[in-house]
């Protein structure tokens, strides 16, 4: 067991890393580093005085998956359980998502119906997509872009519509560029499995005991009510930062020490084999580190004998996105739903609008009648939109996030309260070939006999929950499983 662990980044993963490392029975000596002036990461949320909460990153978590009942186990542990927000599966915040295209908005198709006959914006029935990935062969390349894979499995329709909508609302990425082997992974190996991606999925759940996805994470009373009620995703009273804040607590009633403003500026192994960590005001010193900040930054970091890994961590690049979120007073949304998607061909510059009061109508605060959206901005096309996002002015962001809830809304009065965030390389893009990249990280960690774990969404999974899944699985390999 290492005597000092350094966890570098105090986002989710970060402490979500501390948080496992501190729950053994013999836990390590825990520091926690952390560049900012915060903790939490993209967790960020703006509680209004009248308690109207606006979320400028993630808004909701899904419950599903062993990932997911281990986070709803941690937020028992954290004393949230009562602060829990959830969606039930029959909410329409759950059972509506639309697409904007053709300047209109279209329900994402559900139902027999929708396979029978021809559903906006498809011009053929589903049925058809589906009965093309049923007859088609299996593809034999390694790896494969999202787009060339869902266009060979359902047709250019779907891929240019439904799965380019949706690799931006996910990735905020471009699916041309994205590998369908990193982003969608169980899509990848129901195909290789079973021929058929529609075949593999039915058939790996049925495997998985009848649809039931929780597999083997952690239970708790959230998590069986989380499935009893089909939860789609659940947020927090106080909004999405009210996690890292108590994980914050809980370590430091633990003993870990956390810094913030100690930007990491170079790493080197001492004589001892022990890890020297260079900050902007002195040194420190641990027996292994847990770097949690997004591969680019780590590789800046990296002394002069591991610029082979340096190297593979600058190929994983990362997008900004600018989320604009708005409040309006005495106007009504055209549908009722989660939100909207737009795809690249109607709109680069729009990744789309999420309907905030919709799903979670407990942060609207005292203004109950009022209605929060957040329009999401950039991603993949934000230089070509909008230049730098280091210099983006908020201006013009806020005058094109309100143009497009005019357009594509029909919300005409001007917002109350508007907050503009630009977050510069946000989103990690698991571009082709990305699977190759983390296997030759691990293969340089093994061989060099590093004592560095990297964890985070740079390599496994860009979710909340797979952020604190790579923490877990981390600290494991390091501790061995904890009980």
């Amino acid at each position: 067991m290492a005597p000092s662990v350094a966890v570098v980044g105090g986002g989710i993963s970060g402490l979500a890393a501390c948080y496992h490392l501190t729950r053994g029975p013999h836990p390590p000596k825990v520091l926690l580093l952390e560049a900012s002036a915060r903790l939490g990461g993209w967790l960020q949320s703006t509680r209004a005085a009248d308690g109207a909460v606006f979320e400028h990153g993630p808004r909701g978590i899904r419950p599903g998956g062993t990932a997911g009942a281990d986070t709803l186990h941690m937020v028992s542990e954290l004393g949230l359980a009562g602060a829990v927000l959830p969606v039930p599966g029959d909410h329409p915040a759950s059972r509506n998502r639309f697409l904007y295209v053709a300047g209109a908005l279209h329900k994402l198709p559900s139902g027999l119906g929708a396979l029978l006959r021809p559903v906006p914006p498809f011009s053929r029935a589903l049925l058809w997509s589906g009965l093309r990935d049923l007859l088609a062969p299996a593809g034999t390349e390694p790896d494969e872009s999202i787009h060339a894979f869902a266009r060979r499995r359902f047709g250019r329709e779907v891929a240019d519509i439904a799965v380019d909508s949706v690799c931006r609302g996910v990735f905020a990425g471009d699916c041309r560029a994205l590998s369908v082997r990193s982003c969608f992974p169980l899509l990848f190996q129901a195909e290789r499995s079973r021929r058929s991606v529609l075949l593999g999925l039915a058939l790996g759940s049925a495997e998985r005991g009848g649809g039931d996805t929780h597999g083997s994470g952690a239970e708790s009373g959230l998590s069986r009510r989380a499935r009893a009620e089909r939860w789609s995703q659940w947020s927090l009273r106080g909004g999405m930062e009210t996690l890292p804040e108590a994980l914050a607590e809980f370590l430091r009633e633990r003993g870990v020490e956390l810094r913030c403003h100690q930007r990491l500026r170079r790493l080197s192994r001492r004589h001892d084999g022990r890890w020297e960590l260079t900050l902007a005001d002195g040194t420190v010193t641990a027996d292994h580190v847990v770097s949690a900040v997004p591969a680019a930054a780590l590789a800046e970091a990296l002394p002069a004998e591991a610029a082979a890994l340096a190297q593979e961590l600058r190929r994983i690049p990362a997008v900004s996105v600018a989320v604009v979120n708005l409040q309006y007073e005495g106007v009504a949304l055209p549908v009722t739903g989660f939100g909207h998607l737009v795809p690249s061909s109607e709109d680069g510059s729009l990744l789309g609008i999420v309907y905030d009061s919709v799903a979670f109508p407990e942060h609207n605060g005292a203004a109950t009648a009022s209605l929060r959206l957040t329009v999401m901005l950039g991603g993949a096309w934000f230089e070509q939109s909008f230049g730098d996002p280091a210099t983006a002015a908020p201006e013009l962001l806020l005058h094109r996030a309100q143009a497009a809830v005019r357009e594509q809304l029909g919300l005409e009065p001007a917002p109350t309260r508007s907050i503009v965030r630009v977050h510069q390389a946000c989103i990690p893009q698991y571009t082709l070939g990305h699977w190759q990249r983390t296997e030759r990280i691990g293969r340089f960690l093994a061989e060099h006999r590093l004592p560095l774990s990297l964890i985070g969404a740079s390599y496994s999974g860009v979710s909340v929950n797979d952020c604190i899944a790579s923490a877990k699985a981390a600290v494991e390999r390091l501790l061995g499983p904890q009980h």
